[in-house]
């Protein structure tokens, strides 16, 4: 398997997916990952409308045929109507991972109290990690990163802290991120020496 990162960016929105206004969902992953991952990786990016079938069908693709480790959507995971990335990400899983989505609520209530209205979930299909994310760029950023103090000291650890290992137990490449981001979390024994 190869030492690169494959990871799918997959953009949930009508009015975006139609160039109603401009997706900032994908270029705040893009520039997220450029900054906080040290190992090599690549993007497969997706921008698609909040339609069930076009999404379960888009990470699908991703993980099977692009062999995307890690897929994140991002948008897609509140209660209107429209809004069913979590029923089209669970209907192609076959492992549900709900620590992401109590984290990702349990972060997103240290900067809002409507974060109890997100349904995002984590889900493994084959040997990839799907994550929803929220849609909003401070929020993504918040989400992979954590709630921090004035200090800049995290209070809410962010869910990438968990992701790769994760990846490394579905068989995925050894991911190594910048700590003074995001300090990826294994145990003792899954440590490898840094490159």
């Amino acid at each position: 398997m190869s030492d690169v990162l494959r990871i799918g960016l997959v953009s949930i929105s009508d009015r975006a997916s139609t160039g109603v206004y401009e997706d900032k969902g994908l270029p705040a992953l893009q520039d997220w990952f450029g900054t906080a991952l040290r190992s090599p990786w690549q993007a497969e990016t997706r921008l698609i409308p909040d339609e069930q079938a076009a999404i379960e069908a888009t990470l699908i693709e991703l993980c099977d045929v692009a062999g995307c480790h890690l897929v994140l959507t991002t948008g897609g995971t509140g209660p209107a109507p429209r809004d069913v990335t979590p029923e089209a990400t669970l209907a192609v899983a076959h492992k549900v991972m709900p620590g992401f989505g109590e984290q990702m609520r349990q972060i997103g209530l240290a900067f809002v109290p409507t974060a109890i209205l997100s349904r995002q979930v984590g889900v493994i299909r084959g040997q990839s990690l799907i994550l929803n994310l929220p849609g909003q760029p401070k929020a993504i950023r918040e989400t992979l990163e954590g709630a921090r103090d004035a200090d800049g000291s995290i209070r809410v650890p962010g869910i990438f802290a968990a992701v790769p290992y994760c990846i490394d137990l579905i068989g995925g490449p050894y991911i190594e991120t910048d700590e003074a981001i995001v300090k990826a979390f294994r145990p003792k024994s899954a440590l490898k020496p840094a490159s």
